[in-house]
């Protein structure tokens, strides 16, 4: 479980996004739009917002009202690297101001993009509503194409698939784009037996790209086909495509698994070749393959080429490689690196630390992960769900109940929505009919039941604490009624039990 969330933690943190920190050191594009040297620009006015309750509007027009020109194409450059660095809001407010300007002239992919931004920032209807109000001109296969990509990453199958088939109709199904939305979401959705069938539809009506062999390979990955990946590889060579890092990554991953290393090590190498500043999120999954195989130098030598490259590590990639270190048993280099990244970042996020908690509590070395945490704490990093899971599973291992309710309550407390962990919670409450700790099995009743959580067999584990303990609940039935969960022959012959023994008011003292 522990080992789970160090993998939970570091495919969380592969998401932050990558020129965040180019941003912040220089290195990347934003300071291209910048116009070089420090002299001021619109580019660097509006990148250099940050907060999300500065208008991006604002800055267009003050630029304009000083007397300087302002240009579609800078504008469209603008909200690219606005969409890259995942700041939506003003990227949305770029475009809205340039639809209110007579001498700026938009074409369908324009709005396209218009489209996909307020579907980020003001939801799905909203998107629905200002596509239906485009011009019957503008409402062609690049916005159609976005609303589709919005459909797809709701995964709302039965709206992208009546949306496709009104592009067919209209003659819109002449690029890959829209069979890779397609692909995309059945493949999110788990409906992997629908990728034939829309892998059949595309070819009929135009050809394959990278990003569809490379969808392709994804499904051969979660079914473990290498067979069927090689073809998929070859017909990609075939098509006189040139493959790219993420199809070397899907080949190399299913090597590692299926312990084929010269294959491995082959594809791995021309991945290699493939990444670049540009995608500098290639090399992270570098890292974790390199990790995988085994190879510590692997690793050290992408990371010091890392170094070499980027001015500053951001978070997603200190969280991934302190992980590699932690996996190939180099706990000292870790915390080392730990220390690197505690005393240059100032995020403050929790997924960094949370790797080198979990190492802790996976060595069984809760005094160290206590001090560990009393430590983040000082350093203001907000614990978030993972924290508290960590360390309810670590308390659990020692029986510290109290401190395990205390944890688990927070974990709970931290998320807007619990996602019931049923293995968890059957742990912690075997722990607590262990002890016949009939108080500690009442309060989780109560923390499970503020989460909209109780069911039949939680109830049960409750009167099997109570029967360890000897003593005989109150009212049990009528609780279960209240909180709408069934009695089966589990519960009736436990309350049997139990109405033999003395009666505790402990029960009474919980709601």
């Amino acid at each position: 479980m522990l080992l789970r969330s160090i993998r939970a933690t570091v495919a969380a943190a592969r998401v932050f996004s990558t020129k965040a920190a180019e941003v912040k050191t220089g290195s990347g594009a934003a300071t291209g739009n910048g116009g070089g040297g420090g002299r001021d620009t619109l580019g660097r006015r509006l990148l250099s917002l940050v907060y999300t309750k500065r208008s991006a509007a604002i800055t267009v027009r003050k630029w304009k009202e000083e007397g300087h020109t302002v240009r579609k194409y800078e504008l469209n450059r603008i909200v690219r690297e606005l969409r890259k660095l995942k700041r939506y809001k003003h990227a949305l407010e770029v475009c809205e101001w340039m639809t209110l300007q007579q001498d700026i002239k938009l074409v369908p992919g324009d709005y396209a993009v218009h489209l996909d931004l307020i579907a980020k920032v003001r939801g799905l209807s909203s998107a629905e509503i200002f596509f239906e109000n485009l011009p019957d001109k503008m409402r062609g296969q690049a916005t159609c194409s976005a609303l589709l990509h919005t459909y797809a990453q709701n995964k709302l199958s039965a709206k992208a698939e009546a949306l496709m088939a009104k592009m067919g109709e209209c003659g819109f199904l002449k690029c890959p784009l829209p069979y890779n939305h397609m692909l995309s979401m059945y493949i999110s959705n788990g409906q992997v037996e629908k990728v034939p069938e829309v892998l059949q539809e595309l070819k009929k009506n135009t050809l394959p790209d990278v990003v569809t062999y490379n969808l392709w390979l994804t499904v051969c990955a979660s079914q473990n086909n290498i067979e069927t990946a090689e073809k998929v590889f070859l017909e990609l060579k075939k098509a006189k495509l040139d493959p790219d890092w993420v199809t070397y990554s899907a080949l190399t991953s299913m090597y590692i698994k299926n312990e084929l290393p010269e294959k491995a090590e082959s594809t791995l190498k021309e991945m290699e070749k493939r990444a670049s500043r540009k995608n500098r999120i290639a090399y992270s999954s570098l890292l974790s393959l390199h990790t995988n195989m085994g190879d510590k130098d692997g690793v050290q030598r992408i990371w010091k080429k890392m170094q070499s490259l980027f001015r500053k590590m951001n978070d997603a990639e200190y969280t991934c490689m302190i992980s590699s270190l932690v996996k190939l048993g180099e706990l000292k280099k870790a915390e080392n690196l730990y220390n690197e990244w505690e005393s240059s970042s100032g995020t403050g996020d929790a997924r960094v630390p949370n790797i080198l908690l979990a190492a802790y509590i996976n060595k069984n070395q809760m005094e160290k992960a206590d001090t560990f945490y009393s430590r983040m704490v000082q350093k203001d990093i907000k614990p978030c769900y993972t924290t508290w899971e960590l360390l309810t599973w670590g308390y659990l291992e020692k029986s510290h109940m109290k401190k395990v309710l205390d944890c688990f309550q927070k974990a709970i407390g931290s998320v807007k929505k619990w996602n019931p962990d049923k293995r968890l919670v059957t742990k912690v409450f075997k722990k607590i009919e262990e002890q016949g700790n009939i108080e500690a099995a009442e309060q989780l009743l109560v923390i499970l039941r503020n989460a909209g959580y109780v069911t039949t067999e939680i109830y049960n584990s409750l009167l099997r604490t109570y029967e360890k303990a000897g003593k005989m609940p109150l009212i049990v039935a009528e609780r279960m009624e209240k909180d709408n969960v069934q009695l089966n022959a589990d519960t009736h012959k436990l309350i049997k039990t139990t109405s033999t023994m003395p009666v505790t008011e402990v029960s009474s003292s919980f709601p």
